[in-house]
């Protein structure tokens, strides 16, 4: 989305460089690409369906299926079985699915966020209901039983700091 692109360019990035001293404009930190990723407990082929469309309605973007590399006998998982599906946005695609994230699913929920890892460059969190978004919602019988989204954000800061201040200034924390 071009606002979002120039609200980081502009704003974002001129409150980094007077919160925080940079040798270069390379160690500005920006949003490098974000990662979706469904993950299954057992492997149906309606749930893997379902999940691939839905990844494919809210970014325009085919993704891949991710498969097991090892089996494992207690979670019943054969080597070469799908666990899951993932995909990887980056450049207008990452910006204009960052910007219906925070026009839909983060304005909505007022900050409740799950989170699930946070490192120095990336910043993950759980959508538990997935039917936030208005393009699942309209097709309810045939989504409503996907697992959780993971969301990665992934970032080149250099520190936990500047990664929180990022984030703050679009508002997701």
């Amino acid at each position: 989305m071009r606002f979002l692109k120039n609200y980081s360019e502009n704003i974002v990035k001129y409150d980094l460089i007077n919160k925080f001293t940079y040798k270069k404009t390379v160690d500005i930190p920006k949003f490098e690409k974000i990662v979706l990723h469904f993950t299954f407990k057992k492997y149906e082929f309606k749930s893997l369906i379902s999940s691939l469309i839905a990844l494919e309605l809210l970014t325009f973007q085919k993704s891949t299926i991710t498969k097991s590399k090892v089996s494992n006998i207690s979670l019943k998982v054969r080597k070469g079985n799908p666990i899951g599906c993932k995909l990887t946005l980056r450049k207008n695609f990452m910006f204009n699915f960052f910007f219906k994230l925070l026009n839909e699913f983060l304005l909505i929920t007022d900050k409740k966020i799950n989170v699930k890892k946070q490192k120095d460059r990336s910043f993950s969190f759980i959508i538990k209901n997935i039917l936030v978004f208005s393009e699942l919602e309209k097709n309810y019988r045939f989504f409503n039983n996907l697992s959780n989204l993971n969301i990665t954000l992934v970032t080149n800061s250099k520190n936990k700091d500047n990664l929180l201040f990022l984030l703050k200034s679009y508002k997701v924390l």
